[in-house]
């Protein structure tokens, strides 16, 4: 299993930063999210799973318009 830490907008340096790790298995697929482990405020952490929604829609339209 390998641990990837992914990249996340900067933020301010007066409040804590946002973490998102994927913790990927070599034995699934590679469009499959495996594990992800977020921590921080939770504000952060909706707007962050509200982008991955967003980001998964817009796939799912690409994927459907080809």
């Amino acid at each position: 299993m390998n641990i990837i830490p992914l990249p996340i907008s900067q933020a301010p340096r007066h409040q804590a930063a946002l973490r998102v790790s994927r913790v990927t298995d070599q034995a699934a697929p590679r469009q499959s999210a495996g594990l992800m482990v977020m921590s921080g405020r939770m504000a952060d952490v909706c707007a962050e799973l509200d982008r991955l929604v967003q980001q998964e829609q817009l796939r799912e339209l690409r994927y459907k318009a080809a």
